[in-house]
């Protein structure tokens, strides 16, 4: 095991993300938000020395982030929210941000499975 030059960020969706899946055409969708919350997309960003830095680059890339997450579920753009301002993206998610990550899976240079 290895620490990764790298840190973390969470992306948990939020009531209104959930809110908006509901609404989707053909939504037969039987989800809550706690289930939706169990299996988020986790980014790796560059480490940061505080809190404040860290959010900052995420408010940088929130618009990649927003789209993901949104085609993650629904591909047809026409249907999502037109304005997908830094603001919107907040209340749609949480991020939760973690500075250690650790590489279990073993060095990337050796051929033998780590276990």
């Amino acid at each position: 095991m290895y620490a990764v030059d790298r840190s973390v960020a969470l992306i948990k969706p939020r009531q209104p993300f959930l809110d908006w899946l509901m609404i989707l055409p053909d939504s037969e969708l039987d989800l809550t938000l706690e289930q939706l919350r169990t299996d988020c997309t986790v980014f790796l960003v560059p480490e940061f020395l505080d809190l404040e830095e860290a959010l900052g680059f995420i408010d940088q890339i929130y618009s990649q982030i927003f789209e993901m997450e949104l085609a993650s579920w629904w591909e047809d753009e026409s249907l999502w929210p037109e304005h997908r301002t830094v603001q919107l993206f907040w209340k749609w998610f949480d991020v939760e941000l973690h500075s250690t990550v650790v590489d279990a899976a073993g060095d990337p240079e050796d051929d033998a499975p780590p276990y």
